[in-house]
């Protein structure tokens, strides 16, 4: 009897386009993306500014990527509570960001919806915190993510190369390989993996090393 494996608590699909992909704004998809990255931009809090008059160097503020992470971590760790609407936020953001993620990845042609599911399903699962986390896990978290951190960097550099390779294979055929397009969707499942556990605090099972 095959061993049941419980769904860890993020998970990503992202429907195959079988079919042959729009020429023109494939070519164009680094700048037909520019106002719903804008968009994203000012999501994620993201502020440019002169560091000190005396220095001319520029300083950026991101509030944990736009993500309820520092607060999070803080009832965790006194009150034991994660906060719904916390989560639902994290939640939106994570599927809005997807949705960019796989347009820029030339992986759909829909430009991403500001809250339609569209063809990307993207589910974090709540936690019951007394439950199911630790209160002082969420200190080290980021420290254990590590490993996954460093392979990331990798995966990430070879997932580019495929999208370059897609790009070129979208402009003579029409179509996303499948295997490229099934590379890059197990990395993007993989980093959503390690920020569920690292960042948003949603589980203590640690992130699996592996696309599936």
């Amino acid at each position: 009897m095959a061993e049941h494996t419980e769904p860890y608590a993020a998970t990503l699909s992202i429907d195959y386009p079988d079919r042959n992909l729009n020429r023109l704004t494939s070519f164009f998809r680094i700048f037909t993306s520019i106002p719903i990255f804008i968009i994203l931009v000012l999501l994620v809090g993201a502020t440019f500014g002169d560091n000190d008059t005396r220095d001319t160097g520029w300083r950026i503020q991101a509030a944990a990527a736009g993500f309820v992470v520092l607060p999070t971590l803080l009832m965790i760790l006194f009150r034991q509570k994660y906060p719904k609407w916390w989560f639902d936020w994290n939640l939106a953001l994570s599927r809005f960001s997807m949705r960019v993620s796989a347009y820029l990845a030339l992986m759909r042609d829909e430009f991403p919806s500001t809250d339609e599911e569209q063809t990307i399903h993207l589910d974090l699962v709540y936690p019951d915190v007394k439950k199911n986390l630790h209160r002082w896990l969420p200190l080290i978290k980021w420290l254990l993510a590590i490993p996954h951190y460093i392979v990331l960097v990798f995966m990430g550099i070879a997932a580019v190369v495929c999208i370059i390779i897609a790009w070129f294979a979208i402009l003579f055929t029409g179509r996303y390989p499948k295997g490229l397009f099934d590379f890059v969707l197990g990395v993007f499942r993989w980093s959503l993996r390690v920020e569920a556990y690292a960042m948003l605090m949603l589980t203590d099972k640690y992130p699996p090393f592996a696309l599936n």
